[in-house]
């Protein structure tokens, strides 16, 4: 036996990744290995940036596997050099032109990404600290996020605009092969696939939709001709039935969120009628309108997509899903009422809506979901967390002083999150002790029916807006500014971002410069998802129930926790209705907790005694 050969089984040989190339790069020009360790590595995935001596001894030892491959598969002269060297020194000693021919030689031992892979593995720490705050964490899900939101997956992101996108995008098609995965044919960073000034001419043979600010449509369903067509003089200039909607959506004008409702009803009707019942606005017969009270329970897959920007093409009028029953019942009365406007200024003879009958929607107890209100104690660990977060320096610093003073607009004033986004500073007054009462600083908001309310802000959350303001270069205290209380602080590099935000092009910093916009809605609301996302992953303590209450916690529900934890605190309900904004005293007295909580617990007692007595 002993006689016999042994076959040997080699390990195969060590893979570096492309940051590990770069390091060794850096090191063999003279670089400090602690200076490495900062631009290469991150600390929350390696030691490096503490323990230098380790990241030393690990370049070390990839640069003899590494001349260790190109003594085997390089030429013969590359091979005699660095055996001299090896001979010479004790092991081979590296130029720059010499490196870059061992790694030439070497090429076998470069890593092939894999789409389990860490984004950390392949991007710089930067990049990759980024898309993991957007839960990025892998090459597959990066890949699916771009596909997802296509050409402008890149806008939520800090610190990636359109070159580094593109850059990325490039990147993960050269590697199509080893990941398995491909990002789509038009996930395209460099513009939308359609543009902003197109106009798409809508109609059962196009098979396109665009928003209504890009819709045309042919003739023969403009509703130039339209069988409802009013015989009398109209009082509206309107040729087609584009024109009569957009006539109507302007009386809406000053009330954002009540126009952009009726746009979606109405740009979604529209594009049911062309391209899938092939009939103008104006032809619609009520056999039509109960065709499109069906078609809102259950849209076709062609009409639904995720939410990405009105701009691209791959826009689409219906979320995945589908609409609630209360959705449905809110598109129904919507469309009545909007064709009730037309009939009264005489651009419709009738109107058809008026002999379809509203969705039914299921009649709750409780209307308002204030169960996903925070408990107090919740509430105070996450403002705790907050206040710990935004201590620190950088991009991610500011973003969680930008996010701590959001979620106290909402949590501990009740403002929603529409109100939270548009308010700006005039709308905030400091005002002085008076008796009994304490100095105060004191909100002004226009609220839903443009209903005025003045809501009273905490310390704490002054002192976050001072913070978010300082971020922005901003005078909290300066007299006459004009700028909202929250604004992004990293804003994309394209035209039309700039010209939302009031910069000029030729600026590349915003440090100072008042901006003229803040959050959209979408963007707050992704803001609060981040934060929230964050803490469910650091928050390591919470049971479970503590962390499925935080991971359905919503914007409103942080409404619903000022209102909830403010009749708990013995406020007067009429003050808490005023503070709120609701219409009603009925609608407040849902926070009014304290019996239902009392006949758990009565009938949890109930239910004790029979389970004692079955066991006797």
């Amino acid at each position: 036996m002993a006689n016999h050969p042994q076959q040997l089984a080699l390990p195969p040989p060590r893979t570096y990744s492309r940051t590990e190339f770069a390091a060794l790069r850096a090191r063999v020009q003279g670089v400090p290995v602690a200076k490495i360790a900062r631009l290469y590595f991150d600390s929350d995935t390696t030691t490096y940036i503490d323990e230098p001596e380790q990241l030393e001894r690990f370049l070390r030892t990839m640069r003899d596997d590494l001349v260790q491959l190109a003594i085997l598969h390089g030429s013969a002269v590359l091979a005699d050099h660095l055996r001299a060297s090896i001979a010479k020194h004790g092991s081979a000693r590296l130029a720059s032109a010499s490196l870059q021919m061992v790694e030439q030689a070497s090429r076998l031992a470069v890593a092939e990404p894999l789409a389990g892979h860490a984004v950390g593995l392949w991007f710089r720490p930067l990049i990759a600290r980024h898309l993991a705050g957007e839960g990025i964490h892998t090459l597959a899900e990066l890949v699916a996020v771009a596909n997802r939101r296509g050409g402008s997956w890149w806008r939520s992101v800090p610190r990636i605009g359109p070159g580094r996108a593109r850059v990325i995008v490039a990147w993960l098609r050269r590697h199509v092969d080893s990941l398995g995965v491909t990002v789509a044919a038009d996930v395209d960073a460099a513009a939308p696939l359609v543009a902003p000034g197109d106009i798409v001419v809508i109609g059962p043979a196009s098979g396109q939709l665009a928003p209504l600010e890009r819709m045309a449509l042919p003739h023969a369903l403009s509703g130039e001709h339209g069988t409802n067509r009013a015989p009398v003089f109209p009082y509206v200039r309107a040729r087609h039935d584009l024109d009569a909607v957009r006539a109507y959506l302007a009386g809406y004008a000053g009330q954002t969120a009540t126009q952009r409702a009726y746009v979606r009803e109405l740009e979604r009707l529209v594009l049911w009628a062309t391209t899938q019942r092939g009939v103008a606005l104006s032809s619609l017969t009520v056999e039509d309108c109960e065709a499109y009270k069906a078609f809102l329970a259950a849209p076709a897959a062609a009409f639904t997509g995720p939410p990405v920007s009105r701009t691209s093409g791959r826009w689409r009028p219906f979320a995945p899903g589908g609409l609630s029953a209360d959705s449905q019942r809110y598109a129904v009365r919507a469309i009545r009422a909007a064709f009730d406007w037309l009939v009264d200024v005489r651009y419709l003879a009738g109107n058809p809506w008026r002999a379809v009958k509203d969705p039914r929607a299921v009649r709750r107890a409780q209307k308002m979901k204030i169960d996903r209100a925070l408990p107090i104690d919740l509430w105070t660990r996450v403002r705790v967390f907050l206040s710990d977060r935004t201590g620190s320096s950088g991009p991610q610093g500011a973003r969680w002083r930008a996010a701590r003073a959001l979620l106290l607009l909402m949590g501990d004033s009740g403002l929603r999150i529409a109100e939270a986004a548009a308010i700006r500073r005039p709308a905030l007054e400091w005002l002085p002790a008076d008796g009994e009462v304490p100095p105060t600083w004191l909100l002004q908001v226009i609220g839903k029916g443009d209903r005025e309310r003045f809501v009273p802000l905490s310390d704490e959350c002054i002192a976050a807006l001072h913070a978010h303001w300082r971020d922005r270069g901003l005078d909290f205290n300066a007299p006459d500014v004009d700028a909202p209380l929250i604004a992004p602080l990293v804003i994309p590099g394209t035209k039309r971002a700039r010209r939302k935000f009031g910069l000029d092009d030729g600026k590349e910093d915003v440090a100072g410069v008042p901006l003229q916009e803040g959050y959209s809605v979408r963007g707050a609301r992704g803001l609060t998802s981040w934060a929230i996302r964050q803490m469910l992953e650091h928050l390591t303590d919470l049971n479970e129930s503590e962390r499925r209450q935080l991971a359905h916690t919503s914007p409103h529900a942080l409404r619903h926790t000022f209102g909830t934890q403010s009749v708990a605190a013995d406020v007067p309900l009429d003050v808490v209705q005023r503070i709120m904004g609701h219409a009603s005293l009925q609608t407040t007295t849902t926070y009014v907790t304290a019996e239902r909580r009392r006949m758990r617990a009565e009938v949890s007692k109930y239910h004790s005694r029979l389970t004692g007595s079955g066991q006797k």
